[in-house]
């Protein structure tokens, strides 16, 4: 798997670069800022791009316009953006664009490096690594939403792990359930959405995270 990280700290780019190199996967290039990021995408087509959301000069959604771009200059690749916060509309802009893998996690979670590595390989691979803090904060932003509103507790849950990218297995083994309690409750949240169930997870999920971002 070949990776372009875009990140402005030096120790956290050094860290990532590591990281990575030592789970056996290929840093192409390692930069500091947009620009550098789409001349580094264009020259090495790598599986995918982790980029950091804020990046010089303003430090406010550089890193997230320069990663959009690239996909319109490289129609579907993989984008794993990293955010020292959760930022809803910068997650709404991302997930809107499904075309390839796409991933939203907190800076915090790159601090455990088996998840993270997983994260890559699932956005890599075309699905989807979504931190469980944005969809909180996306099924907040939504919640006065009166689809939404009629979920139960359990059917959030269920649709939170769901926008994570997990399979009904991974669900249920999380929620220490049946995947056929999972199941029914997938069709349920599915139902109560409006939307059209799909056997493939990922599908699903950008389903789901479209119904959410409207």
């Amino acid at each position: 798997m070949r990776v372009v990280i875009a990140e402005d700290l030096f120790l956290l780019r050094e860290g990532l670069t590591r990281m990575l190199r030592a789970r056996g996967v290929q840093v192409t290039a390692a930069v500091d800022n947009g620009p550098d990021l789409l001349t580094a995408v264009a020259a090495d087509r790598p599986d995918v791009a982790i980029v950091d959301v804020q990046l010089p000069p303003t430090f406010t959604d550089e890193g997230l316009r320069a990663a959009l771009k690239a996909r319109r200059e490289e129609p579907g690749l993989p984008v794993l953006v990293l955010s020292q916060y959760v930022e809803p509309l910068y997650a709404r802009e991302l997930l809107a664009d499904s075309a390839g893998g796409i991933g939203y996690l907190l800076k915090d979670r790159v601090l455990r490096s088996a998840p993270f590595i997983d994260a890559v390989r699932r956005v890599a691979d075309g699905g989807t690594a979504i931190d469980p803090e944005v969809i909180t904060r996306l099924l907040t932003h939504n919640s006065s939403d009166t689809a939404l509103a009629t979920l139960s507790p359990r059917e959030r849950e269920v649709l939170a792990l769901m926008a994570e990218g997990r399979s009904n297995t991974a669900i249920a083994q999380h929620m220490v359930i049946t995947e056929r309690a999972v199941a029914k409750h997938t069709t349920s949240i599915f139902h109560r959405l409006g939307l059209q169930p799909s056997g493939d997870d990922n599908r699903r999920v950008l389903a789901v995270l479209a119904y959410l971002n409207r």
